[in-house]
């Protein structure tokens, strides 16, 4: 089975698991740094709305103890 590489387009063989192509979707390891490279930037980014809150429980217990900030006094 193959599919487009979704950064360059090239055909890219799906099938034969990581074993085959380790860097599929990809059709490279050029193409798989240029998607994450785009991801850090901010270029894709997943939509919320406005109205809507995501409530992270673990976030907010570990802010109420503290644990959220880091003190690096000792460390050299």
């Amino acid at each position: 089975m193959t599919s487009p590489c979704p950064i360059c387009g090239k055909e890219t063989d799906l099938g034969g698991g990581p074993q085959k192509n380790p860097y599929r979707p990809f059709c490279s390891e050029r193409c798989r740094w240029v998607d994450l490279g785009r991801w850090l930037e901010g270029t894709y980014r997943l939509e919320a709305n406005d109205d809507s809150q995501v409530s992270l429980p673990f976030l907010e217990e570990s802010s109420e103890e503290g644990r959220n900030s880091v003190d690096c006094s000792d460390q050299v």
